[in-house]
């Protein structure tokens, strides 16, 4: 059992923090403010070979698995940039991943190289606000017409689909009343985002202001047949090889935030003089914190776990799942108890815990709420009777 990186490994980390390292925390205070996308770092990353990570290298990509994205993923997550620079890059890191695994011939020599360089976003468009976590349930609907399908629906919560040229769009090809299995007659397409039939409306929220989530409304949208990636109504089964890679994917950049909350509490507790030591002499505030930094580096083999069985083609659904819940619960309690740290401090911008603790909250309920993460390990590790 060997629990160290490679040689290759340490050098993307290292690299990575560099990266991230150009960046300073006011560069991300103003994305955040401002509700602006962090073009400047996107480009870095491209520039970098980030994006491409896991596209294999004859379309322009490094080729490299799951273990080495989360490296580079996590060392973005503990920057400065937290979850608005680690949400930049993500989807383009797992959210073609299905192409690679099913698409087409002609669909990664046309879409890949793109993807890699940075010259094409793409978002992800598979919940729907009727539907929520049932994914079976989405009602938007591609008929075929030839040789093109024809797609009307809606979607809610898409990052990123106001910068994306195409969406990985799950939509219904036959309808659910017909389907013998309720997963079969869904069929994924990379879809133009055609602004006379796709309208983009932004959801304001709580935190992570530098990437836009958003609905989508989609009306008459025409997709050519050869932009359906594999095969018609098995759209559900290639989605998979995205959605295990995006589950360990946000549990790094949870922990990546929960550790750099850490590293940010430990500096101040060090150096803040109150009753004439530091607060950090304190078992009121340090026992919290290396409670919370032991659950982080618990979480962390989990999630290390993960990855290393989706590079090796092993079932991982149950670990991608706990590795998500156990990152996310201990990335919560560590940024909560680096803001009981700062004190009153911790409201103010400039110690940026008040933006972490606004971004972290959404890993407990994205991609997949914690509730249902327990559900599924209830049902499937467990072998307890469904529950929902």
């Amino acid at each position: 059992m060997d629990f160290s990186f490679t040689p290759e490994q340490e050098r993307i980390r290292e690299s990575t923090r560099a990266l991230v390292g150009r960046f300073p925390p006011e560069y991300w205070r103003r994305c955040d403010q401002e509700e602006r996308f962090p073009q400047e770092f996107w480009d870095a990353c491209a520039e970098a070979g980030i994006l491409g990570v896991m596209i294999p290298e004859e379309y322009g990509g490094s080729g490299l698995g799951v273990t080495e994205a989360c490296l580079i993923l996590q060392e973005v997550a503990r920057s400065d940039a937290g979850m608005d620079g680690s949400s930049t890059v993500h989807l383009s890191i797992f959210g073609l991943n299905p192409v690679v695994k099913h698409g087409s011939e002609a669909q990664k020599r046309r879409y890949l190289p793109d993807a890699a360089a940075g010259r094409l976003h793409v978002s992800f468009a598979v919940t729907e606000p009727n539907a929520g976590t049932d994914t079976t349930r989405i009602e938007t609907f591609a008929e075929r017409r030839g040789d093109r399908y024809v797609v009307h629906g809606r979607k809610v919560f898409i990052t990123k689909a106001q910068e994306a040229h195409r969406l990985l769009l799950l939509a219904r090809t036959t309808p659910y009343d017909a389907v013998r299995k309720k997963t079969d007659g869904m069929s994924l397409f990379l879809a133009p985002v055609d602004p006379a039939h796709v309208r983009v409306k932004p959801i304001p929220k709580m935190g992570r202001n530098a990437v836009d989530t958003n609905e989508v409304f989609i009306e008459g949208l025409e997709v050519d047949a050869e932009d359906l990636v594999g095969t018609e109504g098995r759209g559900f089964y290639h989605l998979l090889d995205g959605l295990n890679p995006e589950r360990i994917m946000i549990a790094v950049e949870a922990l990546g935030i929960g550790l750099g909350a850490i590293e940010r509490a430990v500096a101040y507790a060090n150096q803040r003089v109150v009753f004439g030591r530091p607060i950090g002499a304190n078992q009121g505030i340090q026992m919290p914190l290396a409670d919370a930094y032991a659950q982080l580096k618990a979480a962390e083999l989990l999630v290390y776990q993960a990855a290393w069985l989706y590079d090796h083609g092993r079932p991982c659904g149950a670990e991608a799942n706990m590795a998500k819940l156990r990152a996310s619960e201990a990335a919560c309690y560590a940024v909560d108890v680096a803001f009981q740290t700062f004190g009153g401090y911790a409201y103010a911008r400039e110690y940026d815990i008040e933006r972490l603790y606004r971004q972290v909250r959404m890993t407990r309920i994205a991609p997949v709420s914690n509730e249902m993460v327990k559900n599924y390990i209830g049902e499937h590790v467990l072998g307890l009777p469904r529950s929902y």
